[in-house]
This record gives C-alpha cells, structure tokens and sequence, in this order.
C-alpha cells in the first residue's frame, strides 16, 4: 500500500499521484488539508524522508510569515505546531511505500521509492521525466 498526502491544487502533488497511478500498486489518497496527519505520524514522516520541519516548510505560504516561522533561531517544535495549526505549511506531497519515505519535490522524486516506476512520465506542463 501507498500513501499520499495530497494537496489536489498543487501541481506537483498532482504529477506525483499521477506517477504513482502507473505503478498499478493500491494507494491511500490523503487530502491532508481535510485529514491532517497528527503530530507523532507528520514527525515520523519528516523523519523517515530525511527531513527536518525546516526543510518540510511550506515557506512560500503567508502563513510561514504570519506564525513567526521564517525568523532565525525558530525551532523544530515551533514550526511542528504551526503545522498542526495550518496544514497548508506542510510541504507536499509527502509519500510513504514499503521503499521509503519522501518529500516528492520535485515529483520525479518519487520514482526512487516506487517498486515499479515507469520508464517515463509526461508531466502537466509537458516535460518529460525518466527515473
């Protein structure tokens, strides 16, 4: 089994579910801003994908601003419950497979944790990617 967290506006979120869609493999389709992950299981993931809360920032996002989280010195545990405040800071898409665990930006990414990658993939905006 899959699992996706998935934003269905963001662009790469959507090439990264349409990579997976290839592999044939069930999938768990998590609209994490309706269903957010709870703080243990968005630790865990950041941990298992190599990341930090940092580098799981969605930074672009007003929101980055607004709770302080992009002045220095701000903490793992400080940006961790901004996100459980507003899940929209939660980078994505995160992707869990018997594989691994990563942070697909970009969504090629996710061809190292799949089983079965495609050979290609054609993404929304026409580039072309191999594993």
């Amino acid at each position: 089994m899959i699992k996706i967290y998935h934003n269905p506006k963001c662009g790469t979120s959507r090439n990264t579910l349409a990579i997976l869609q290839t592999s044939g493999a069930e999938i768990e389709v998590i609209e994490y801003l309706k269903t957010p992950p709870t703080r243990a299981e968005l630790s865990a993931m950041i941990s298992a994908a190599g990341e930090t809360a940092h580098t799981a920032l969605r930074a672009k996002q007003p929101e980055a601003k607004e709770h302080g989280l992009l002045a220095d010195g701000v903490t793992e545990a400080q940006i961790l419950d901004a996100m459980m405040q507003d899940p929209i800071l939660i980078n994505r898409p995160f992707v869990i497979t018997p594989k691994g665990t990563a942070l697909c930006r970009p969504s090629e990414k996710v061809f190292s944790i799949m089983e079965n990658p495609p050979k290609s993939y054609t993404k929304e905006d026409g580039e072309v990617v191999t594993p």
